[in-house]
Parts: structure tokens; sequence; C-alpha cells
């Protein structure tokens, strides 16, 4: 390492970590409404198949705990964050 390069102190190192999740729920999000999308028109839509329907039911379930826990993740980091800097 270069005596250039700063080493990360913990706090800069959650707020990264908390910045990529923040990203990754945005990502997450979008595939949730993509998702629903197609839940419709397997439901109630063009293209009727409870199969189909079904399968998005259970992928639209999976991803919005998926959503869940990285908001859990994000307010636990930001806690943490916060702890950090009353401290220092």
């Amino acid at each position: 390492m270069s005596d250039t390069e700063a080493i990360k102190t913990k706090t800069d190192y959650l707020r990264d970590v908390t910045s990529q999740l923040k990203e990754m729920r945005h990502y997450a999000q979008t595939n949730t409404e993509t998702l629903s999308s197609h839940w419709l028109a397997f439901d109630a839509g063009e293209y009727k198949d409870k199969e189909y329907a079904g399968r998005f039911d259970t992928l639209l379930n999976k991803q919005g705990q998926l959503l869940d826990d990285i908001e859990l993740a994000i307010q636990d980091l930001e806690i943490a964050i916060n702890h950090s800097e009353q401290e220092g």
C-alpha cells in the first residue's frame, strides 16, 4: 500500500457497505416491479395461467423478503454509524 492510500476506518467501511446495500435495494425494488408485472399478466391479464402466476407469486414473496432484509441491514448499519460517530 502506498503512502497516499488511506486506511479506512470502520465507520468509513460501514458507510461504504450501507451505500452498496442502498444500491442493491434499488435494484431489488426494480426486480420486484418487473416480477409484479409478469405476475399480473399470468394471474388476471392476457396470459392467464395459474401455474405461472403461482411461480411468480412465490418469487415475489422471496423478493419481498429480500427487500425487507436489506432494509433491516441498512437500518442496523446506520445505527452503528451514528453510534460510532457519537463515540468518536
